[in-house]
């Protein structure tokens, strides 16, 4: 058989296919090279700045820092709210991997309590992960100690150590200069809308209230910023350059801290409120609402049922009673509108009329009271406002009309903004025919205006308005704007914050003026005077009136009894003053509530404030140390948080005896016989058990108000 033979290689074709292969690969690898030489190209030439600041922005961090408050002083350089060191715990939730279990594990280490716990989780949902979050603030050295230690086991936790707010005074001066808090998210967003959210970048408060909020840009300061470098686990290596923060100009206040005391000290446990101007200028000397409360909880953190308990407080500690209080303002306006009428030509100096202990309209039946039930006789201004006859000022106002005491009352101050620097401000309201059409659909009415001759009826005002008003009588017409701050100070300069005097009301004949004034002094002076007695022996001349505001309508034929209501419901004692007589330098308005007459329980008050000025410790004052301060602070707040406990367990059981009666009202129209609690057997209890309340008792609680009075109803008399 013949064997197959075999094909010899093709040397040749096999060299040639190799030659082209390596060519390929060259082609291959030069392409490649090319394109690498492009990149790098594109990388260190075309894009170097690009990849270089993006290079430093990973070595390179930009740290804001917080400026420095400014502090807040009194007229004589008493330091009011300062910025303390503290230290906090904090977190940025977007460096931590298990949120709960992180603050579990820190609970473990250091107390945290459940409130803190929730708090800390809405800010969470309120503010950007990114940013630090406090959870736990105003560490003890302890705690620091401990939680330094363990700190390098929780990624995304700091130590923080930065100055806080701090109010010495706690509550003395609370409503004059308001705090600061925690930015919102809505505050935020206002800063952003206002292009000033850069300037904040390091801060995390903000002031909430009072001057701290009124002067907040100048008081905050600019922010500063630090270039650090960092390695790779973010550690500061060191830093590269720095611009400083500046520091918040500090402000001077025109109040006297003093005088604030002795307000405090005046005033004692009785709501109400002292409010004391320097009429040439508007300095605000004194400027005290009771009962107040602590700023420095809100800025420390304040836990939900604290909160809870000052917001639901009957006694309202909460509301500025000075700038947000708002009351009819009695008698306290007779001498202002003794200038209208006599400035009118509707009465003169010798204008007499009869007082038989009433007033009543022509053809009409109904009698409006004067306080005195047999009368004064035949009243001219001067007995009209010292013996605070009611008679005369209803006449008077029957004959001048709303509208002209509408017009010169808005120009002496009331129903308006009075301009002073806090946002937190009521402007009152001065009754027009406008307004009740608009408010209530009706006419307005003769009645109306009686009312109003008193200060009564729909008339609402501010003390601040009545302290203003009784600036702008001093004047001759010339308005204040009352002003709490009276400079800044720093490094510069000296800015003052106090408004030039405004001439609001323009009168034929001065002379008016001085009538009005004359009256007042003879009521601190002149035997039946109203104010007389609180002023016996006083060292210096005062000008003053008093007024008595009725908080309820009085029966026809019923007299009025304090003791026979409810104590919320008695009326309110009011007193406006100005002093020297002859040169007055200040002017005062006290509203002490539910405490009965004005000449009795609010004219005092104003007498110890007055007393104090006028004495050698006003320029001498020896004032408690900030020990003694902290001492009373806490009693203050013990006995604060006593009160407000009570009352929230009185409202409660209110609360169930209403729905108690309900229930037993329901099952009585169901016909369901329910027992008469008071025919029960006694019951055997354990000992130091007591029986629960009767919740079918018919007794209103002690405070509901009472049912509205019949309709014949007239004003009750108002004792000064």
């Amino acid at each position: 058989m013949r064997k197959t033979r075999i094909a010899i290689a093709d040397h040749a074709a096999e060299a040639l296919l190799f030659n082209r292969r390596i060519v390929f690969s060259v082609i291959v690898v030069l392409v490649l090279f090319l394109v690498l030489l492009l990149n790098l190209y594109q990388l260190q030439v075309v894009r170097y700045e690009e990849y270089s600041t993006r290079a430093d922005g990973n070595r390179i961090k930009l740290v804001p820092l917080s400026p420095n408050r400014g502090m807040i002083f009194d007229r004589n350089g008493v330091l009011l709210a300062e910025n303390s060191p503290v230290h906090s715990l904090e977190l940025i939730p977007e460096q931590v991997a298990d949120l709960p279990a992180t603050v579990t594990a820190l609970s473990a280490l250091i107390s945290i309590d459940a409130d803190t716990q929730e708090r800390f989780y809405k800010d969470v949902k309120k503010q950007r992960r990114f940013k630090s979050i406090s959870l736990k603030e105003h560490l003890t050295e302890q705690e620091v100690a401990i939680l330094a230690v363990h700190l390098h086991q929780f990624p995304g936790v700091t130590l923080e150590a930065r100055l806080t707010r701090n109010y010495p005074y706690g509550d003395l001066l609370t409503h004059a200069l308001g705090y600061i808090g925690k930015i919102n998210e809505k505050e935020y967003q206002a800063l952003e809308a206002a292009e000033v959210s850069a300037n904040y970048a390091a801060s995390r408060d903000i002031g909430k209230s009072g001057i701290e909020k009124f002067y907040e840009s100048q008081l905050h300061g600019t922010v500063g910023y630090q270039e650090v470098e960092v390695n790779s686990r973010g550690r500061v290596i060191r830093t590269l350059r720095e611009q400083p923060a500046i520091s918040g100009d500090d402000l001077y206040l025109s109040l006297d801290l003093g005088l604030q005391l002795k307000a405090q000290e005046a005033l004692g446990n009785n709501r109400g409120s002292v409010v004391m101007l320097d009429p040439r200028d508007g300095s605000v000397l004194a400027f005290y609402s009771n009962p107040s409360y602590n700023p420095n909880l809100f800025v420390h953190g304040i836990s939900g049922k604290n909160y809870n308990l000052l917001l639901n407080s009957p006694d309202r500690p909460l509301v500025n009673r000075i700038t947000q209080g708002l009351f009819p303002p009695a008698s306290t306006i007779k001498p202002l509108l003794g200038v209208l009428g006599l400035e009118n030509g509707t009465v003169t100096e010798q204008t007499r009329i009869p007082d038989p202990g009433f007033y009543r309209l022509p053809n009409v039946s109904r009698r409006w009271r004067d306080h005195l039930e047999w009368g004064h006789g035949y009243v001219d201004i001067y007995t009209g406002i010292i013996k605070s006859c009611d008679t005369y000022f209803y006449h008077l106002a029957y004959k001048l009309g709303i509208d002209k005491i509408a017009d010169f009352m808005t120009n002496a101050g009331f129903g308006r903004p009075s301009g002073i620097d806090l946002h937190e401000e009521n402007e009152g309201n001065m009754p027009t025919r406008a307004w009740k059409r608009a408010r209530h659909k009706q006419n307005w009415g003769p009645g109306d205006t009686i009312n109003i001759g008193i200060g009564q009826g729909y008339w609402q005002a501010t003390p601040l308005q009545m302290a203003l008003t009784t600036a702008t009588l001093v004047n001759s017409g010339g308005r204040i704007t009352p002003r709490l701050a009276r400079n800044f100070h720093n490094q510069q300069q000296d800015q003052s914050l106090l408004v030039p005097l405004e001439q609001a009301i323009t009168v034929v004949d001065p002379n008016n003026w001085a009538i009005s004034r004359e009256a007042m002094y003879r009521t601190a002076h002149q035997e039946g005077g109203t104010a007389r007695g609180a002023f016996l022996g006083a060292t210096y001349t005062i000008g003053g009136k008093t007024g008595t505001q009725q908080v309820i309508n009085i029966a026809a034929g019923q007299k009025y009894n304090a003791k026979a209501i409810n104590e919320r419901h008695r009326d309110n004692a009011m007193f406006i003053g100005y002093a020297p007589h002859d040169k007055p330098e200040v002017t005062i308005a006290v509203v002490v509530e539910n405490a009965g007459g004005g000449g009795s329980n609010a004219a005092p008050v104003a007498r110890q404030i007055l007393d104090y000025y006028f004495s050698p410790q006003y320029n001498a004052p020896k004032l408690p140390s900030i020990a003694e301060i902290a001492v009373i602070q806490q009693q203050r707040y013990d006995a604060m948080l006593v009160r407000e406990q009570a009352y929230a367990e009185e409202a409660a059981r209110e609360k169930a005896a209403k729905e108690a009666r309900k229930a037993a009202e329901l099952l009585r129209k169901s016909g369901t016989i329910v027992p008469d609690p008071n025919s029960l057997p006694p019951q055997t209890l354990p000992v130091g058990q007591t029986s629960p309340a009767v919740a079918t008792s018919t007794e209103q609680p002690a405070t509901e108000s009472p049912p509205p009075p019949p309709a014949t109803t007239e004003e009750k008399p108002i004792d000064e």
